[in-house]
């Protein structure tokens, strides 16, 4: 097929790449380079490698802090990130831990949304002081662990950072109740660095329904976003935070998808066409993602891509496809949720695995260089990017939302809410 490499071919890249490596001259992977199903998996890791060194890999959605407070209550002295925590009690002995230091390395990662989640349980009770704490242990991560990483709050110094070598490391809060219905703690958390919010976790908010509401049986209407909702929306369309629809219903995501004036993301979510769970999403929101110019960045959950089943590399490029096929290449991205899951596919069992996602897609002729790289992290800078231009041209046009949630929203629930007359 033309533009394919034949066996003499990849000869001659190498012999290049090899000259020029002795000549200290950088060569980049040939851009015409499409996927070769005849190609041995070693020679796409090398490619999918290379290609990493070239163009970050940017995964949307990281849950180690969590497992940080969960395990050592977030004493930092406990930990050391610089080792494989492979052979560490509690992280060699738990399903949930995916990450390290010397792992994000040989996975070629060059960019990192890290979350600050809170449980549903401290909904009403103390999840914004505990949102406060995850964001400070980030912060605290990325200080004692900066000749590594460095804390990005702005899309254009992501390739700045990964220029140096460092992991481009950026903020999400997971779950709308991390700002306790309020637009002042938004605000704050923004100045804080965080860069997006994920509207909804597991739990609805008074102000809008998570992904269980789609759920059979859930006796719950598909309410969505009530006018609360529409303005935390446009009040993060004007800070320059991205919109988050990942755990939220799909009358949520419709609603989102109408109100946003800038591009939304998916954080960690997959494709309901491949698996009828309520954590994916449904082709017609793939295609108004489209219209949008948002992202949906692919979860590796195993249960949410292979349904139950075992599941492999093979299903997670199959996610993958089917959301370039309905909403086009340049809206999808990777958001395993490492750390966050305890089902991981074969072949893609931690954060050092992903050059074989890579390396599986170049299995098929339709991927090429270039695809690869706007999948691996260009598409989400690119969308981080727009989000930032909505909010300078909503500068002077727009003053900050001062809108309380209205106290009927809160009636009948148990919590420490201080209500002003």
């Amino acid at each position: 097929m033309a533009g394919e490499l034949t066996g003499k071919h990849w000869w001659l890249v190498g012999l290049v790449f090899l000259v020029a490596a002795t000549a200290g001259v950088g060569v980049g992977v040939p851009l015409a380079l499409k996927g070769d199903p005849n190609q041995a998996f070693e020679q796409r890791l090398e490619t999918a490698r290379k290609i990493l060194s070239e163009a970050p890999l940017i995964d949307g959605h990281n849950d180690l802090p969590w497992n940080i407070r969960s395990f050592i209550h977030n004493q930092l002295e406990k930990i050391n990130l610089n080792e494989s925590l492979k052979t560490v009690e509690p992280w060699s002995v738990s399903n949930w831990s995916h990450t390290d230091i010397p792992r994000l390395h040989e996975g070629k990662v060059g960019g990192q949304f890290w979350v600050a989640y809170t449980p549903c349980d401290s909904q009403y009770l103390n999840s914004v002081q505990l949102t406060l704490e995850q964001i400070d242990l980030i912060k605290r991560i990325l200080v004692k662990y900066k000749q590594y990483m460095e804390l990005v709050t702005k899309s254009e110094d992501i390739m700045k950072v990964f220029r140096t070598g460092k992991i481009a490391s950026l903020i999400g809060i997971e779950g709308g109740h991390g700002i306790s219905n309020s637009l002042g703690a938004l605000r704050m958390m923004y100045e804080l660095g965080v860069r997006y919010l994920t509207l909804t976790h597991t739990c609805h908010t008074p102000w809008a329904t998570a992904s269980p509401a789609d759920e059979p049986g859930s006796g719950l209407e598909h309410v969505g976003l009530n006018e609360f909702g529409k303005k935390v929306v446009l009040e993060m369309n004007r800070l320059g935070m991205m919109v988050d629809l990942s755990h939220v219903s799909t009358q949520t995501m419709r609603d989102a998808l109408a109100t946003s004036k800038a591009p939304v993301i998916f954080s960690h979510s997959s494709a309901r066409h491949l698996c009828n769970n309520a954590r994916n999403v449904p082709d017609d929101i793939l295609r108004q993602v489209r219209i949008n110019r948002g992202i949906v960045m692919v979860s590796f959950f195993a249960d949410h891509i292979a349904c139950g089943q075992e599941a492999n590399v093979s299903h997670v490029a199959a996610h993958i496809n089917h959301v370039r096929d309905i909403a086009g290449i340049d809206h999808v991205g990777i958001g395993a949720d490492f750390d966050g899951i305890n089902k991981t596919p074969q072949g893609l069992e931690d954060v050092s695995k992903y050059p074989a996602l890579l390396a599986e897609l170049l299995r098929d002729p339709k991927w090429n260089v270039r695809d690869l790289r706007k999948l691996a992290g260009e598409n989400i800078i690119r969308v981080f990017g727009e989000v930032e231009k909505v909010r300078d041209d909503l500068q002077g046009k727009m003053t900050p939302i001062e809108e309380d949630l209205h106290p009927e929203y809160l009636k009948g629930k148990t919590n420490c809410t201080y209500i002003f007359d």
